[in-house]
């Protein structure tokens, strides 16, 4: 076992498997010392949580906790380019898409569940510059996407 994966257990986490593409893209790719990542859904298990809007058919606090799912998603994703999470030496941004009923401005307080579990997982190294939006509506219907880019050594 990694380093990573020891604190992931710590955490009562694990990594899934590569969420597959939905379209004519590469979940993950490396340029550089960087790994970028696709949008990653909040899916587990190839399963949506919930779908709809944040702000009307989904609380803030649900999208907050499944945001947490992303960060996940996109660490599979990562994985299955650089082989070892231990690889990753610092997250450097995270960009949130939050699908959002008209009268929702918390998309930050969404975020966090991503942004907190990222300072979980690596510490200080997780600590990153971030963009959090509103969007009118995400691929199947999701409350939630997440896209990250990760230095790595």
């Amino acid at each position: 076992m990694s380093v990573l994966d020891d604190r992931l257990a710590e955490l009562g986490l694990t990594i899934p498997a590569t969420p597959a593409p939905a379209g004519a893209y590469v979940p993950a790719l490396v340029s550089g010392s960087l790994v970028f990542t696709a949008g990653q859904l909040p899916t587990v298990g190839g399963v949506l949580p919930a779908t709809g809007k944040v702000g009307a058919e989904v609380s803030p606090e649900l999208a907050k906790e499944i945001a947490a799912n992303c960060v996940l998603n996109g660490l599979a994703a990562a994985k299955s380019v650089i082989g070892s999470l231990d690889r990753i030496t610092r997250v450097v941004k995270v960009v949130g898409f939050v699908a959002s009923d008209p009268s929702f401005t918390g998309q930050p307080g969404v975020i966090n569940g991503a942004s907190e579990l990222l300072g979980e997982i690596f510490g200080e190294a997780g600590r990153h510059a971030r963009s959090a939006v509103g969007v009118a509506v995400l691929p199947l219907d999701a409350p939630v996407e997440i896209e990250f880019v990760f230095e790595i050594a």
